[in-house]
């Protein structure tokens, strides 16, 4: 692979559709061998993003750049994976030819059996894909993704559809490229994925990003805490308290998150004399994506 200062960037992009603009000043890097993860509500211009760096429109401002060169060369689209949320895929092909013709786009692509056994697809190879189940479909859809060997893979709510084990699958092959030098850009609703697989987090919100950094800096923006304890006392007893944001039970524990930590630990301490096994500990990436959120809205 080529070395290069960044996967893929954007730098001050502008992009309209009429009077609505999806992206406003848009600045932008994708790091080699990391996971970033883009995130924002339905509408905040993530797959505008893509589209930018995958050459299927133009900045109306700014800059796009695509592993060092410009998006539309096809030498440079070649060492791109992609994987879109809505994808369209011929339903009359088995799961086999699909994999060879798409890999035959590419110069040096993974062996067929290797892939297979490496996205765990072998029993679908000569299934018609029309007739695959929706979660099925995504599994082959993310072979195809990364049939190519990629630098760059983009991966656009890529386990929507997927039960836990499947997710877990995916999560662990997404890890593996990345121990070997491809770059990840993740779009997902499923804040615990982005936790679990990103080291760099950035949030779009109408077109601009709110903020962006490690996945730890994105998370001490957030001041709120968890606490977790075994108690006699109701979730819903406690969720009426001060400083108490959400409160649930879940496998016979009390997981809270609060805004202030000290008064609430004191209180169940109070209330519960046979309180045990307290943890309190920082919040996660999901409060902090809502705390940003709200702030820019």
């Amino acid at each position: 692979m080529n070395a290069i200062a960044h996967a893929a960037v954007l730098d001050g992009v502008v992009k309209r559709f009429g009077a609505t603009i999806a992206l406003d000043r848009v600045g932008l890097a994708i790091e080699p061998a990391k996971v970033t993860a883009l995130l924002g509500p339905n509408g905040a211009g993530k797959t505008t993003a893509i589209s930018l760096w995958l050459g299927l429109a133009q900045p109306d401002a700014g800059r796009v750049e695509l592993l060092g060169d410009v998006p539309r060369r096809l030498a440079t689209r070649r060492r791109v994976g992609v994987m879109m949320q809505g994808a369209t895929l011929p339903d009359t092909l088995r799961v086999r030819e699909l994999l060879r013709l798409t890999a035959s786009y590419y110069p040096q692509p993974r062996p067929l059996e290797e892939l297979a056994t490496l996205t765990g697809i072998g029993a679908l190879l000569p299934r018609l894909y029309g007739k695959l189940s929706a979660g099925q479909q995504r599994r082959v859809q993310f072979a195809l993704a990364i049939c190519g060997n990629p630098e760059l893979l983009f991966l656009d709510e890529p386990t929507t559809g997927l039960d836990v084990e499947a997710r877990q699958s995916l999560w662990s092959v997404v890890r593996s490229l990345v121990r070997d030098g491809c770059a990840v850009l993740l779009t997902t609703h499923y804040l615990e994925e982005a936790e679990a697989l990103a080291d760099r987090v950035a949030v779009l919100i109408r077109g601009r990003i709110a903020t962006a950094g490690t996945l730890d800096a994105i998370r001490s923006q957030c001041m709120r805490r968890r606490i977790r304890c075994v108690s006699v006392l109701s979730a819903e007893q406690i969720g009426r308290w001060p400083h108490v944001s959400e409160a649930t039970r879940r496998d016979g524990r009390l997981q809270l998150v609060v805004d202030v930590a000290e008064p609430v630990v004191r209180r169940l301490l109070a209330e519960d004399a046979a309180l045990s096994d307290l943890e309190v500990s920082a919040a996660g990436l999901a409060e902090a994506f809502v705390q940003i959120t709200r702030e820019a809205a």
